[in-house]
């Protein structure tokens, strides 16, 4: 018998997981997956800091990204409501 694998997209549990759905908007997920991966085998938080600052850095992308998107919207908004 084979095990499914815990990254196995197919998966109901990850539709319903709050934490698996914010992370995929943030296009991280790989990222995500292998620092849990690496947990998994090693155990040691210290051996997976390649892993952690690839996420990281990614999620530090995104965020500053998403900080832009939102002010460009903002001040859009400011421009173009009356004096």
């Amino acid at each position: 018998m084979t095990s499914a694998s815990p990254h196995d997209r197919s998966r109901k549990d990850d539709e319903d997981d709050p934490v698996e759905q914010m992370i995929s908007r943030t296009g991280c997920t790989e990222l995500h997956y292998a620092v849990q991966e690496c947990m998994a085998e090693h155990q040691d938080w210290r051996v997976c800091q390649d892993q952690v600052r690839a996420f990281k850095a990614c999620m530090m992308n995104y965020q500053n990204a998403r900080k832009q998107q939102l002010m460009k919207q903002h001040q859009t908004s400011a421009e173009s409501k009356p004096s």
